[in-house]
């Protein structure tokens, strides 16, 4: 038996409000009335400024730097509303921090996706909405439905109308296989895998080889996230020493922190990289090297899907 809830409602934190704006735009309704802000004390404060009362409440907060601070005000804005009687609270986490925290790899160390996961689950969520998981075991850390979204889509149309010939997908580590797999699959395009060596717990790793074939060939790095764009960047580097005619990066999570887009940009071997909005680049970090392609429309109309009970994997065929 379907429950039927009243009105949608969507919310912002202030981890990216310019998303959840485009969302609201793509299904022609306002943005949800709230104050989210800080005491002179550090401490988060949230209020909403409109009844909840059994409504469909969704709440747009990706956990982007300063991570910690959107988590909190994530899961102080899901007591807020689950303390306003809100008929269902459905957290939007268009990118997931800590997901790469998702077993004990080492001794004596958390599983700090899992603990995430928990805090959102006690804070009131009763569904969660995600894109492009870093692990997909992450869902399973949820006692609840977790909706998986990917992009995939959006970037297999971008390449396919730039019509590279001669093109090879590259998988930028053992780890990404699969998904790069169907990347290249949806391109009509061979796959090679850079295989790939971190070093310790710092954001460094080591491009030892490639393998497949790349000679003479456009190159489309493929990862579901760039962080510092290390791995991008000596990958790139491999390619080139093995005969890539043309190099692009692309992947749906931009994190990109302090100096990653001047450095990426500054890499002379990497024509383009293209990512998503799921994680926002101010202007003032954007070059042209860089194109973000939204996603405001895939997460609108799994919004839609999930307020009318209708089925949200045949967004993806």
């Amino acid at each position: 038996m379907l429950v039927a809830f009243g009105d949608l409602v969507i919310f912002t934190g202030n981890a990216h409000p310019r998303l959840t704006q485009e969302i609201c735009s793509y299904l022609k309704i306002p943005l949800g009335k709230a104050e989210v802000f800080k005491f002179n004390n550090d401490n988060t404060f949230v209020k909403i400024l409109e009844n909840v009362r059994q409504r469909d409440v969704f709440i747009v907060q990706s956990t982007v730097a300063p991570v910690n601070d959107h988590i909190m005000e994530l899961l102080i804005f899901m007591d807020a509303a689950k303390r306003a009687s809100a008929g269902r609270i459905t957290a939007v986490l268009p990118y997931y921090s800590y997901a790469r925290t998702d077993k004990k790899d080492q001794p004596r160390v958390p599983i700090t996706g899992r603990l995430v996961a928990d805090l959102i689950t006690t804070a009131g969520a009763d569904r969660v909405l995600m894109m492009d998981l870093h692990a997909g075991q992450v869902q399973g850390f949820f006692n609840l439905p977790v909706d998986e979204l990917t992009a995939l889509p959006k970037l297999v149309k971008y390449f396919q109308d730039k019509n590279l010939a001669d093109r090879v997908v590259v998988a930028t580590d053992e780890g990404i296989t699969k998904r790069a797999r169907d990347f290249a699959s949806k391109l009509d395009a061979p796959l090679a895998i850079v295989e790939k060596r971190r070093i310790g717990n710092a954001d460094r790793t080591e491009a030892l080889n490639v393998i497949g074939n790349v000679d003479g060939k456009a190159a489309i790095l493929f990862d579901d996230e760039i962080n510092t764009g290390s791995s991008m960047i000596t990958a790139a580097a491999l390619l080139t020493r093995n005969g890539a005619r043309e190099i692009y990066a692309t992947a749906t999570h931009g994190v990109l922190p302090g100096e990653a887009t001047r450095k990426l940009s500054a890499v002379s071997e990497i024509k383009e990289i293209v990512i998503t909005d799921t994680v926002p680049l101010e202007d003032s970090r954007r070059t042209p090297k860089i194109t973000v392609i939204s996603v405001a429309d895939i997460l609108g109309e799994a919004i839609y899907r999930i307020h009318n009970g209708l089925s949200v994997g045949a967004l993806f065929g």
